[in-house]
């Protein structure tokens, strides 16, 4: 063999034996599937906490972890398809993020990889754990309670414009909770004898006309209830508030930042950070059925005071003494 030929026969028995390790340190960086109703425009503060949390569990994307990401964009009817994608990329857990739906879908798509989801109601009664404490199966998870917070965020639109004589209530009737959404709002309303108009959107077409109805039954306040498809339509929400010079509320702080008036709910970053947490846990052998769900202890209320000055309210002493971020 010429020494040419013989250094071309190392080199490439070289690379031969190269390949195998290459393939196995491939394969040996877990991988996290990560699916969400919402959108990555509106997870953007989120997506940052959940990261935070993967790396105080000692992960970090790319280093030593993959996520790959699935996104319906407010369509819940695409989470199922895109929940079984991720199955058959046999990921090593699924975060299921973005309430209810995302939850069940992944549920619905595997018995075997374990699962951390994140929604706003009750997990037992939505039928994802057998317990808050002992879920069983192959799901746990994070419960921001958003949706049971409907009551509270009427009583608060109600303290801070109490002359409306009616409040539009803005729900999604394929949001899972939102039967329940709408029960807990009618009971408040009645105990306080505030009038209040309903109007629905699951899609864009839906909004608009929802928008329509609402200026048309002339509601001088709304209630924008907790769902993953009003967050992926944020922006567009907040202007025809700021158009119709409507104060209203909202679950989530990213309301009140990107103009809102008002918002009442969690931390939706804590809620991240908790997926991230307990989807490092789950690497590193934690069975989801002995990782209790975990549930918020503080919810906080922000709101927008350049937001106020423009609709001409004066926000009283008292429920500037309760918020716990001014936006000035």
């Amino acid at each position: 063999m010429s020494g040419m030929r013989r250094r071309e026969f190392i080199t490439l028995i070289g690379s031969a034996a190269a390949w195998p390790l290459a393939a196995h340190a491939q394969q040996a960086m877990p991988v996290i599937g990560f699916l969400s109703s919402r959108s990555p425009e509106d997870s953007v503060e989120g997506l940052q906490a959940f990261r935070r949390g993967l790396k105080q569990g000692g992960f970090t994307e790319v280093e030593n972890v993959a996520i790959e990401f699935r996104w319906a964009r407010g369509d819940y009817s695409r989470l199922s398809s895109l929940a079984a994608d991720l199955v058959r990329r046999q990921v090593a857990v699924l975060v299921a993020a973005g309430g209810e739906p995302s939850g069940l879908a992944a549920k619905a798509a595997t018995t075997t990889i374990p699962i951390v989801f994140g929604i706003g109601g009750d997990p037992v009664k939505a039928g994802l754990v057998d317990s808050f404490s002992r879920p069983g199966g192959n799901v746990t998870g994070v419960t921001l309670l958003t949706s049971l917070m409907e009551p509270k965020r009427l009583g608060l639109l109600r303290d801070l414009v109490p002359g409306v004589a009616l409040i539009g209530v803005l729900i999604n009737p394929d949001f899972p909770p939102a039967a329940l959404q709408l029960q807990q709002i009618e009971e408040a309303a009645g105990g306080i004898g505030q009038r209040i108009v309903i109007t629905k959107a699951s899609d864009d077409a839906a909004l608009e006309t929802a928008f329509r109805s609402l200026v048309q039954e002339g509601a001088g306040a709304l209630l924008v209830t907790a769902a993953p498809y009003f967050d992926t339509r944020r922006d567009r929400i907040i202007a025809f508030a700021a158009r119709q010079r409507l104060p209203a509320i909202y679950q989530f702080r990213e309301y009140a930042i990107s103009g809102g008036l008002l918002s009442y709910g969690v931390s939706i970053a804590e809620g991240y950070r908790q997926y991230g947490i307990y989807a490092a846990q789950i690497l590193k052998g934690a069975k989801p059925a002995e990782l209790p769900v975990h549930q918020p202890t503080k919810f906080e209320l922000v709101i927008n005071l350049r937001t106020a000055r423009t609709l001409g309210l004066k926000i009283s002493d008292n429920l500037l003494t309760l918020a716990d971020e001014v936006i000035e």
